[in-house]
Order: C-alpha cells, then structure tokens, then sequence
C-alpha cells in the first residue's frame, strides 16, 4: 500500500468534526483533552495537590456532619469528582462534600435511621443516589431554569440559618458535652443548656486551640493547607500525650481500602419517604455549586451548560450513591482554591480524587487519634463565613419586598426546619411575583399642574389637549394583569369626560395572552361605546402576531402607528392643535406613575 494510500486510510478511521462536537456535547471532558499539553497537566496536578490536601479533612468533617462514618467523607471525595471530571462544563468547580448539603443529609436521615448505623449509612447511600436521579432528569430534560425559583434572596437568608444550625450542631463535640441527637435549632439550642452540666475542659481546651490555630493561620497564611496542617498537629499530640485516655473524643479505628459499588438495599417506601428531601438537596446542592462556576467562568470569559452541569453533578451524586458515600456538590471554598491554585481543566479534580484514594488506601491508620473537636472546629470555621449580614440589609434598602423574603427564609430555617424554611421563602418569593405581576407599572407620559403635558416622548414636545389621554403600559399583558390595566385606564377616562382619544404606548408590552388579547378587545369595545378612539404604538411583532391569531388585529391595525407622533398626526387634530409637534429637544421630565 502506498504512503497516499495509508494517509487517505487514516483520514477515513478517524470520526469526522461534527461527530466529535456531537459527542462532546454529552462528555465535554473531549473539548479540553484534544487540546491538553505539559503546561497544562503541570498547573492541574499542582491544583489538584492543593485541593486535595484541604479536602482530606474537610471530607471527615463533613461526614460527621452528616452523621455518616468519616471514610464516607473520603469516598464523596473520590468518585464523584472523577465523574464529574468527565461530564462537568466548568473547568474548575470543586465537586465534593459540602457543608449545607451535609447538614440537608442528617436532617432527611435521623429521623428515619431509628438509631440504626447500619440503616443510616445505607440510607445515606440511597439518598444521595436519589439526589442524582433527580438531577440527572431535570438535565436531560434541560430544566435547569427551574432551579431559578429559588431567588439569590431565598438562598441568602437560608444559607445564613443553615450555617448557624451547622455551628451550633457542633458546639456538643466542641465542649464535649453528654448529648443525644437533636432535630431542628431551638431543640439543639434547649438540648445544649441542658447538657452544659456534663462540659469535658480538656475536650474544650482541645477544641478552642483548634479554632483559634484555624482563625490565624485563615488571617495570617491564607495559602497554607490550614486544616491539614491543624490536623496534622493535634493527631501527633493526642498520639504522643493520650488525649483518649484523657476521655476526648477521638476518631479511633478508620477503614482503609475503597468500597465495592453497589446499589443500596432499601424499600420503595424509604425511598418515598427520602423524596422530599432529596428534591430540596438536589436543587440547593445544584445551585451552591452553579453559582460559583458561572461566576469563576465569566471572569474567564468562558461559559457554563447550566443542563449539562445538571446532568454532571446527578451522575457524581449516583456515582457517591453505588460506593457508599452521602450526597455531594460544587463548594464555594475548594472551588476559589481550586482556581487560585492555577487549575486549568477539570483533570485537577482527577488528581485530587487520585490523592484522596491514595490517602483511604494507605493513610487512615494515622487518624486513629484525631479528636472529634478538631473536626468542629474545621466546621464551625469552614461555615462562619457563610453568615452574610450584607446581603440581607442591601436587599432591604433596595425593596422591602425582597427584604422580607430574606427575613422569613432565615425565620423559616432557624425556627421551622430546613425543608420549611426554604419552602417558605420560595412560596413567599413567588406570591410577591404574582403580586407585582398583577400590578403592572403604568405611567401618563408628562402631568405638570393638572394639565397633560406630553414631553420626552420620541425626543419630541407636546402640549397636552384635554381630548388625548397619553399612556405606556410596562409590562406583558396576561390573564394576572390584563383586567387590571383595562380598569385603571377606564378609572382614568372616567376622571375626564373631555377625552376622546387613547393613545397607549405598547412599546414595552413584549408579550401578551389570550386572556390580554380578549381584554384588549373589550376595552377598545367599552371605550367605542364611550365615543373614544383607542390607538396603540409601536405594537411589537410576538404581540401583533398573537393579536392576528386571535382575530382582534383587523380592528385595531388601522389605530395602530409605529410611533407617538404618527399617533398624533393620525387624530387629525387641526393646525392650531396644541397637541401638535413643536419642539425637537424638549426638557427632561419624569412622566406621571399611577
């Protein structure tokens, strides 16, 4: 065979462009692997280090947050980050444990463990496979705009409460109190005076030097490994002086080795009873995650498949679910690092996840005499920052409405639950969009002393003639709105018996319904048997379209201009009109709002 030959037999194995863009667009990790190079692979495996290294600890923290085993924590670590890896569109979001996730997980799981281990880890496992289920169908149903019901007001307030709820869950192992689980804040809060009888001070002294080791080294070095190092440090020490049999609590015995996958053993009616759970982590855990993603990429000036990140995240969640892991999501805090770090593509997460398991395989003896206060201490620090009293007071200065969404949701949370606090936020939420939709802004172009003025209007000047009534509708007509805004133009025409025109400004009606179209037609019907002329203005074309469709176009084309000056001219007001047209550069005025 000849060289040509060998060439043009190559060019035919190889799948041609438009297969390649067709299959990346289901695994994106094909858009940066055809171009990966040395410098590339040096700044992701430094990445990957570095997140690593602040993961390890952070995965057994939030395990006991969640109330699983701490190598779960581990596990979460692994799995979900190498599927992620191959499916995620952002090139440095941190897949992981998280800390409201994991407070979401123990609130679903106590209350349905009946105080089992077993039981618990098995749900654990179902749940966050659940989640990914979820998750998965909302992507591939590319319903990711969905998940924009949960306004950045809701999550603010909602990710304040929950940060408190994770603080104060930990301060038991912080002082080494005597306590049994609680459910909700305030039992926790009642539970916590009760027990401070039983407070263990070396558990304490254990736990504040953790703290304040964390605080300084965030302040002073907030490049260092800070959780690794404290880790690090304490162990040695409890090794070396005994704090276990000091009665501090430690760790003891970690599992080494990875899980075998498989498919958690539960009943379809734990299943049902995990759904409502599962529904709210997966859209917090989604939106935790997509936030800082879209945020790091813009300042990249790449983009983020908010679908594909669905699809991603959902088979990380699966992939924790068949290795017996708890539910996961993109952190705030790995994801800076991670980006800061340098990381290039998401192979920094591969060799994080590749560190991790090197870590479950050969490293889990030495955690043997870590103190659970010092676990604490990385939450309580990891979660203060989480508190946002900025948020809540901008949103109140700049709409009460929002503000009190804020208000409620952090009420909701802390005194509710975390289920009904978000329920109520986004319920909230929605009843004041509806509110205000109802409500459209309406305004008469130009009121001065009682008398229609018509200024700032296509940068022309009018004067007002008491026989043209002057209107802009701000807003899509709808069946929430349509009969409102047909009601307070016939309230306005009925304060002044000398109109015989309406002139209504639809350039900012962008979309109407049917229930718009059939209102409009009874007003321009009620106003005819008024004897008053309804003219309409710069009618965009969605709005005409449907207004052709629904037969009330033929009436009113010929009443319809493209600008306010056509409108005027169309009247027929004679030449000494006051209406008339006069100056091309009128003074700026704010029109009337009613």
């Amino acid at each position: 065979m000849t060289e040509q030959s060998d060439r043009a037999g190559t060019q035919r194995k190889q799948p041609a462009p438009s297969s390649l863009n067709r299959l990346s667009r289901w695994l994106p990790s094909l858009r940066w692997v055809r171009t990966y190079d040395r410098s590339t692979a040096r700044a992701d495996v430094l990445a990957g280090i570095t997140v690593a290294v602040m993961l390890v600890p952070q995965g057994m923290a939030y395990a006991a947050l969640a109330g699983m085993p701490p190598v779960t924590g581990l596990y979460a670590s692994i799995f979900p980050l190498l599927v992620y890896a191959l499916l995620g569109t952002s090139r440095t979001l941190a897949v992981g444990p998280v800390a409201i996730v994991a407070l979401l997980t123990n609130t679903a799981l106590l209350p349905l463990a009946d105080g089992d281990p077993n039981r618990y880890l098995v749900l654990g496992a179902a749940l966050a496979g659940l989640v990914g289920l979820i998750q998965l169908i909302l992507g591939l149903a590319r319903l990711g705009t969905l998940v924009n019901l949960l306004s950045h007001s809701v999550l603010s307030g909602f990710t304040s409460a929950a940060a408190i709820v994770i603080g104060t869950s930990q301060v038991k192992n912080l002082l080494g109190l005597e306590m049994e689980r609680t459910e909700g804040f305030t039992h926790t809060v009642t539970a916590l005076i009760g027990a401070l009888p039983t407070i263990h001070w070396p558990t304490v002294a254990v736990g504040v030097l953790g703290l304040v080791l964390l605080v300084l080294a965030k302040k002073r070095a907030p490049r260092l490994p800070a959780a690794l190092i404290v880790v690090a440090l304490v162990t040695a020490a409890s090794a070396v002086f005994g704090f276990g049999e000091m009665g501090i609590a430690i760790l003891k015995e970690v599992p080494a080795g990875l899980p075998t996958p498989g498919i958690p053993a539960v009943g379809v009616q734990d299943l049902i009873s995990l759904l409502p759970s599962a529904l709210t982590i997966a859209v917090i855990g989604y939106v935790e995650g997509v936030s800082i993603a879209k945020a790091l990429a813009a300042r990249d000036r790449e983009t983020v498949d908010p679908n594909a990140e669905l699809v991603a995240v959902g088979a990380a969640n699966i992939a924790a679910g068949l290795f017996r892991a708890f539910p996961v999501a993109g952190g705030f805090s790995r994801t800076a690092v991670n980006h800061q770090a340098g990381a290039r593509t998401p192979a920094a997460s591969i060799v994080t996840a590749l560190i991790v398991g090197l870590a479950v395989l050969l490293f889990t003896p030495l955690f043997f005499h870590l103190p659970n206060a010092v676990l604490a201490a990385i939450i309580i620090v990891a979660v203060a920052g989480l508190v946002d009293l900025r948020t809540p007071v901008q949103t109140w200065r700049t709409r009460r409405a929002d503000g009190l969404a804020v208000a409620v949701t952090f009420a909701g949370t802390l005194l509710l639950g975390i289920e009904a606090g978000i329920a109520l936020g986004v319920a909230l939420s929605i009843a004041n969009f509806v509110w205000e939709s109802s409500r459209p802004h309406m305004a008469e172009l130009g009121r001065v002393r009682g008398t229609p003025v018509y200024r700032n209007v296509e940068r022309y000047e009018t004067e007002g003639d008491p026989s043209v009534l002057l209107l802009r509708v701000d807003a899509p007509l709808f069946f929430a709105n349509a009969q409102n805004v047909s009601d307070r133009v016939l309230a306005l025409v009925a304060q002044r018996p000398a109109v015989r025109f309406v002139v209504l400004d639809a350039s900012a009606v962008t979309d109407v319904d049917a229930d718009g179209a059939h209102t409009l037609h009874e007003l321009d019907r009620r106003l005819a048997d008024s004897d008053i002329a309804l003219h309409l203005t710069t009618v965009r074309g969605p709005v005409r379209d449907l207004l052709v469709r629904s037969g009330d176009w033929s009436a009113l084309s010929e009443r319809s201009h493209a600008d306010i000056p056509a409108a005027v001219q169309a009247i027929g007001l004679d030449g000494d009109s006051p209406l008339l047209i006069k100056s091309p550069h009128p003074p700026q005025m704010t029109p009337e709002v009613f």
